[in-house]
Order: C-alpha cells, then structure tokens, then sequence
C-alpha cells in the first residue's frame, strides 16, 4: 500500500520531498555531522549556512546555522535563498538538452550557425568550429569572461546582453577548439541567447515554463530577488580578512551572465532538482529530459591533456574513493554553494553559505562522515544510552581547540574540532569496565585508557588519557 501512495504521489507531483525522516542507521553519523557544521561555522567565522542531505527521494536532514542578515540578526533557515552563481550553468544545459530532444539543434553545431552575430576573433587559423558542445564542455577555446570587470567591486558592473554582444568582435579566442579546457561564463552565456533564439522565448521564460515550474522548483529562478535581499535573501560577505571579518557584498545583477550565473535557490530546491535526477536515471522515461539524456550530460565528454579536470555536458565529474561524483559549484561576490551527487549511494549534498568561504569542504566532509560512520550492525538500545553521558565538547588545549566524543556504533567516537577532514580524524573509544575506556586502533585491538570522571551527581566533568586530563566544557 505504501508503495502504491508513494507512486501517485510522484506521479501526480512530480519533484515532491517529504517531510525529513533521518533513517536510523544514519542519527548518530548525522549528529556528528550537527556538531561539526556547527563547529567550523564558528571557527571559520562564516556568517551563514544552510545545508542539506537527499537520500533518493527524501531531503533526509537539512539545517542553517548562523545569519542571512548579521546585522538585523536575521537567522539562516534551509528555506533561505541564496545565489548559486554557476550552478545557474546545468539549469542552462537542461535547457539546451531539451532542445537537442527536439530536434531544435544539434550538439556539434556551430555557435556562429546559431548566432550569427557571433564575431568574436578566432586568432587560431587550424582550429576546428566552436560548438554547442564544446561550450558545454569548456572546451571551447573561448575566454573565461566577456571583456567587462564584473567580478570587480565595489560595484560588480555586469553587462547587459547587448553590451556582451557589442564586445565580442573586440575579444579573441583563447586557444584552438576542443584542445584544452578552459572554464568559460562567456561561453555558457552565449548558450543563453542560443535557447531564446532557437526557442523564440526570451531565456528566463523558457526555463521557468519548461524546467523550473514542472519541476515545483518554486523557489529557484533565474535572477537575484532584490526585494528580499536581508531576509529571506541572505546578505553576502566577502572573504575572511585577517582580523576575522568579513565586508558586505553590494548586491549584484548578473544580466548578461545571467545563463551563467544569475540563479537564485534554496537547500529545499536544489534537493528537489537532485532527486529528479536520481529518480530519472533509475524509472527512465521521460520527465523534463529523457532518462538517456540526462546519463549522456552525466557521461565524461571531456578529459584534458593534464588527466585531472573531466567535464560532462554542463557537469562537474570527478571521482572520490574509487566513486564518480557529478555535479557543480557556484562562487559570486558574497555566495558560495555546491551541489553533490554520489548516484552509486542516491545521496546529494548541497551546502550554502553567504561568504566567500569552501563549500566543497563541508560537502565533502559530510559524505565522509556519513560513509564511514553508517552503522552496519545493530546496537543495544541501552548501551546507547548508557553511553550518552560521556557526550559533550571537551577542551582539547594544548593539541587543538576543543574535540567532541558523540555514542557511535556501540563505542564514543572522538574528533577534533575544527578539522576540515572530520571522517579522517574520527579516534573510536571501546568500553571496558565503569568509565574506562580504551582507544580502538585500525587494526581493532586496544590502545591507551581513556577514563572519565564524574561528580557525586553522577555528570562526567573531565577524562584522563596519556597521564593528563581534559575538562568537560558543554
């Protein structure tokens, strides 16, 4: 029956997420991930951040930390929308894909068969044509950037479609087509004008009736919402000085670039876009894309000379522990965001924040925590509790700034706090009689005591390992 219910659901609402439910095997490794966000957050002084975590179909966990607004104290929520810069880059090539299903256009197209008015100087007689799939795979051998100093504040002076266009014949080809890959804005902001030019559509109504609305992606769209920039639009900030702050970041409109990077969206929508994606590839069919498309942009098409960047149509691909990722990043003046598909496991992370700081970083320790730490055998409900005494932050000076001990699988695991490898610095801890414990080593036997104490009401106030001790701090 449930089956049955969950069929219609996706049938009749297509992109729907339920209501979060944390599986079991995955609480404790979520927990940890709780209070390592929250963790670096602080030590990396980020103002905001909103993440979240899609198994399949379900956003399982997502949570901000921090503010939108650190001035009028506006908190970050998983429902803030931030701007995602060049993920705007695979709603663009969706867009370019279903009009590859049509029959509007084909990929080894030349962008001057499209555009016309494309004049921009190739200064490499021998090279090949510059193609609708040589822009999608950067490999294009066009500049990054159309010839205007947008990523230059304080003013970020973005140009208007027709200013990017008058500029072309004034730039020049980089290197010769398909030789090496060179990240392009320019490039996917020509795509842009190829899908309202082959579409008849201006570009921002084309992705909203044909991508973002049968989606429910209601949310995410192709511009900044200035109106609610400070509250439900988080404030950008730039990067981190040395004194620890942070300047605001004027709001920009990305006009011209906006196929590139012009994109507004929330933790909640780009979960939504992710697990359309997992349910394409594994029903097949159609919905938005044909199922074989979708895999083709997901394929490597590209591989540069130096073996290290592979590119898909439009996507990130790159491997992790033998796994292959896809996916794409997002860096604009006062936003970072990443969005990670592990399609093996049916798990995405995305990662938001309104600095000028790493979200790969977080992503990737996320999905560190959660590989390692998912539990595979079943734990004694009273042990767990047991062990929830020792729980808590301790202070871990001279050696680091502090480190949490959370139940794990049966043991405590231990972990310093910041630390930008979490699943790496995971120490397990075994118990073996009243408060003491031993350290597990990888090969599984037993290391040093680690015992903790307690005072007369029973509360551990600090432990003792190698000859010393470390006090409970919260």
């Amino acid at each position: 029956m449930k089956k049955l219910v969950l069929y219609f659901l996706f049938t009749l609402f297509p992109g729907i997420i339920f209501a979060q439910q944390v599986p079991s095997d995955l609480r404790e490794a979520i927990r940890l991930v709780d209070v390592w966000l929250e963790a670096q957050r602080d030590y990396d002084h980020i103002p905001g951040m909103s993440v979240g975590i899609v198994k399949d179909q379900q956003l399982i966990w997502s949570k901000a930390y921090g503010f939108a607004d650190l001035k009028k104290n506006v908190a970050s929520e998983p429902n803030t929308i931030y701007s995602i810069c060049s993920i705007s880059k695979l709603f663009t090539s969706v867009a370019i894909m279903q009009l590859y299903e049509a029959g509007k256009l084909r990929l080894d197209d030349s962008i001057s068969y499209l555009l016309p008015a494309f004049n921009i100087k190739q200064q490499y007689p021998g090279s090949g044509p510059i193609t609708i799939r040589s822009l999608l795979t950067h490999s294009s051998g066009l500049p990054r950037e159309s010839d205007y100093p947008y990523w230059t504040g304080p003013d970020y002076p973005f140009p208007t479609q027709q200013q990017l266009a008058d500029k072309l014949s004034k730039q020049k080809t980089l290197y010769p087509a398909t030789t090496y890959f060179q990240y392009s804005n320019l490039g996917m902001s020509l795509l842009g004008e190829v899908i309202a030019k082959v579409s008849g559509k201006p570009y921002d109504v084309y992705v909203e009736e044909n991508i973002l609305k049968p989606l429910r992606l209601q949310t995410t769209h192709p511009y900044l919402p200035a109106a609610l920039w400070g509250n439900k639009f988080a404030t950008g900030y730039g990067g981190l000085k040395r004194d620890g702050t942070r300047d605001v970041i004027p709001l920009f409109d990305a006009r011209g670039v906006q196929a590139a990077a012009g994109y507004s969206s929330t933790v909640e929508d780009l979960a939504r876009f992710a697990s359309w994606q997992f349910r394409l590839l594994k029903n097949g069919g159609k919905e938005i894309l044909k199922a074989s498309t979708l895999k083709e942009m997901q394929r490597v098409q590209w591989v540069d000379p130096d073996w290290k960047t592979h590119w898909g149509l439009g996507f990130s691909i790159s491997q992790q522990e033998g796994k292959t990722l896809f996916g794409h990043g997002g860096s604009c003046p006062g936003y970072r965001t990443v969005l990670t598909l592990d399609p093996q496991e049916k798990y995405a992370f995305v990662v938001m924040i309104n600095a000028g700081a790493s979200p790969e970083k977080y992503a990737n320790g996320i999905r560190s925590i959660l590989l390692k730490a998912k539990s595979k055998e079943k734990i004694n409900k009273a042990d767990s509790i047991a062990l929830e005494s020792y729980a808590g932050h301790y202070n871990g000076q001279p050696f680091g700034s502090e480190f949490a001990i959370l139940p794990m699988q049966g043991k405590l695991a231990m972990v310093y706090l910041p630390n930008d490898r979490p699943s790496e610095g995971i120490t397990y801890l075994k118990k073996v009689e009243g408060d003491t414990f031993r350290r597990v080593r990888d090969d599984e036997t037993l290391g040093e005591e680690v015992i903790f104490e307690k005072d007369k009401t029973g509360k551990v106030t600090r432990l003792f390992r190698h000859s010393n001790y470390y006090t409970k701090i919260q």
